[in-house]
């Protein structure tokens, strides 16, 4: 197993606890995170994003697997099991990701999933009509950010 491949490992068993620290301790400084809900988050968002997520979760159970490392990006699928909290209905989310490592940190890390697909889930009847468009899309990255932010000052006391 290579370096990579063990630094993503420790990421999503740090996940599969839900240690945001440990998760956030793979990433370096300036790291890039993406994903539909969180399509631009840098250097301590990141980290935060993880950090909520995984102190809100009540049952989130996280399963990775074909964990590699082709040589310069790192790949995994994961799956996410919990109950969303806004409507209380249990979602199911199968996620690609991938990963830029130097120095030993994850530099650039990529969530793909459907989203129209978790909306579904999530969000029941307004999810199965409005799931595939950006309006959506849009109005979810919006009330996200609203909480990370949140978050972030309530961490700092303010």
């Amino acid at each position: 197993m290579t370096e990579p491949t063990k630094l993503i490992e420790q990421f999503y068993a740090a996940f599969a606890r839900r240690d945001g620290d440990g998760m956030a301790a793979c990433y370096a400084d300036g790291v890039r995170f993406s994903d539909p809900v969180f399509p631009k988050l840098e250097g301590e968002h990141a980290g935060a994003m993880w950090r909520m997520l995984c102190g809100r979760a009540k049952d989130l159970t996280i399963t990775a697997s074909d964990v590699s490392w082709d040589g310069t990006t790192g790949h995994a699928k994961w799956v996410a099991h919990y109950t969303f909290a806004a409507t209380g209905r249990k979602v199911e989310n199968s996620i690609q990701a991938t990963f830029s490592i130097k120095a030993g940190k994850i530099v650039e890390h990529t969530d793909v999933f459907d989203f129209w697909r978790w909306s579904r889930q999530a969000l029941g009847p307004a999810g199965l009509l409005l799931g595939w468009s950006s309006f959506l899309q849009r109005k979810v990255q919006g009330q996200a950010a609203k909480s990370l932010d949140e978050y972030e000052q309530k961490k700092r006391g303010g």
